[in-house]
C-alpha cells in the first residue's frame, strides 16, 4: 500500500518526501488556506515539483457539472503530476463522466511554470505522459459503497472513502474500505481506493489490511506511526551496550 500525505503545507510535505516515506499527496484549498498560501495553482505545482507524483488538486466551483468540468480542464493543465479531485454527487459523477477519458490541453501544459528546466519531467516527456492517461480524477467525499461503485463506473481513476468521518458519526468507516475493495476485485475494476480522512496510526495499518491501494494521512499522524517506544528503549539499551565494550563513556 503506498502513502500520501494529506496536507498543503511544503515544509511537512518536503520533510515526508526526504524521509522517503510518500509517494503522492493529497490538498484542498482549505489545507492551503490552513497552511497560509493564497495562490493555490502556483502552491499545487511547487507541490508536484518537490514530489514528482500523484498530486490531487480539488475543484472548488462545484455549483455544476459545466463548471467542475471547466475548472478540472484547468487544473489538469498545472502539472502532468496532476490528479483532479472531483465531489461524488449528482453533478460530480457528471462531471467525471464529462472528462474522464478526455486529453489535457498539452499546449497549455505547464505554461509559464516557474520550475521549468529544473523538474525532472521535461515538457516532452510531460505531454507523453499527459497523452497516456488524460485527465485523471480523484472521486473524494465518499462514504458509501455504491458511490465508489458508480464513480469508478464512470471512469474515475481513483476514490476517496473517508474513514474518519464516517466514524465520527457511529459508522464504520474501515469497513466500508473492505467493501468497496471487495466490490472492485470482484469486478475487476481498475479503479484505486485511497483510504481518506485517517485519523490515527492504527487505520494505517487497518487500511494495509483492508486492501486499500493508497492511504493518504495527516503529517503528525505519519510522524507518530514511525515511533514506537520500545524502538526508542533498543537504541538507548545498544548505545549503552557498545559504550561498555567499546570503553567509551
Amino acid at each position: 500500500m503506498e502513502i500520501f500525505l494529506d496536507t498543503a503545507n511544503l515544509d511537512e510535505i518536503k520533510s515526508a518526501f526526504d524521509l522517503g516515506l510518500i509517494s503522492g499527496v493529497t490538498t484542498n484549498p482549505s489545507l492551503m488556506a490552513k497552511a497560509g498560501y493564497k495562490d493555490y495553482r502556483a502552491v499545487t505545482r511547487e507541490i508536484c515539483y518537490v514530489v514528482q507524483d500523484r498530486i490531487s488538486a480539488e475543484v472548488v466551483n462545484v455549483t455544476s457539472a459545466e463548471a467542475m468540468v471547466a475548472e478540472a480542464r484547468e487544473i489538469a493543465t498545472w502539472s502532468p503530476h496532476v490528479v483532479v479531485k472531483i465531489p461524488v454527487t449528482v453533478e460530480g459523477l457528471k462531471a467525471i463522466s464529462l472528462i474522464a477519458e478526455e486529453e489535457v490541453d498539452v499546449d497549455r501544459l505547464c505554461q509559464d511554470c516557474p520550475w521549468s528546466g529544473q523538474c525532472c519531467t521535461d515538457i516532452a516527456t510531460a505531454r507523453e505522459l499527459v497523452g497516456t492517461w488524460g485527465i485523471r480524477v480523484n472521486a473524494t467525499l465518499v462514504f458509501s459503497a455504491n458511490q465508489a461503485l458508480y464513480a469508478a463506473n464512470a471512469g474515475a481513476s481513483f476514490v476517496s472513502p473517508f474513514v474518519g468521518r464516517l466514524d465520527d458519526v457511529g459508522e464504520d468507516g474501515m469497513a466500508l474500505i473492505e467493501n468497496i475493495v471487495s466490490i472492485f476485485e470482484t469486478y475487476g475494476i481498475d479503479t484505486q481506493v485511497i483510504a481518506a480522512s485517517l485519523r490515527h496510526p492504527l487505520h494505517i495499518t487497518q487500511s494495509a489490511l483492508a486492501g486499500a491501494d493508497i492511504a493518504t494521512v495527516p503529517y503528525e499522524i505519519l510522524m507518530k506511526s514511525l515511533r514506537h517506544p520500545l524502538t526508542d528503549i533498543g537504541v538507548e539499551r545498544f548505545v549503552a551496550d557498545w559504550a561498555k565494550v567499546s570503553g567509551q563513556k
